[in-house]
């Protein structure tokens, strides 16, 4: 049995979790303090409501049901944090002449292109730009109740400028606050 898919979740107070159980698969609906979330999750898994808790059970030991079976809790678990606490990425901006500014619901982002970028924030998802500091450097906090949309949206924003394009010490580009990113060494001169 898989491990992780046989651990019930908890339900805390304050939220309600109603699942819908179709031909097509169990519609799943996860309301809370941070907002709602629905999901339909594989027809092959089985959800059910027992005293506070849910239970997710597979239909076969088949090595996908096993699978399933982990990645149906891992949803759904997933959702129940995300509508109590929320899910939020860090991102940093470095590079000389890099800013990040927010009016409303549009982040306008200079990135050393010829032009500014702007981004409107999606349903259920907020884009913070924190007042810091330092330099030549900005930071954005994504952050939602749905764990898939919060990375999308922060992966969408750091593709726009990769720092993996530019490995030299300079460090100009978007990255994720707790990246590692290799550096190469500078040329040396001539002597």
């Amino acid at each position: 049995m898989s491990r992780i898919g046989k651990m019930p979740i908890v339900i805390p107070k304050g939220v309600t979790v109603d699942v819908e159980n179709t031909d097509g698969g169990s519609s799943v609906t996860v309301k809370g303090p941070k907002g709602t979330l629905n999901q339909v999750m594989h027809r092959d898994m089985t959800i059910k409501l027992d005293s506070g808790r849910v239970l997710i059970e597979r239909s076969s030991d088949e090595k996908e049901h096993k699978a399933l079976h982990g990645l149906t809790r891992a949803i759904l678990n997933n959702m129940v944090v995300g509508v109590t606490e929320g899910f939020k990425k860090e991102l940093d901006v470095v590079g000389v002449g890099y800013r990040a500014q927010k009016q409303g619901k549009t982040v306008t982002l200079n990135l050393g292109y010829s032009h500014p970028i702007t981004i409107e924030e999606a349903p259920g998802i907020t884009i913070e730009v924190p007042q810091s500091n330092t330099p030549n450097t900005a930071k954005l906090v994504v952050s939602g109740a749905d764990k898939q949309r919060v990375g999308q949206v922060a992966a969408e924003i750091r593709n726009l400028r990769l720092l993996k394009k530019d490995p030299y010490p300079s460090g100009r580009g978007i990255r994720y606050s707790n990246e590692h990113i290799r550096r190469k060494a500078g040329k040396a001169g001539k002597k």
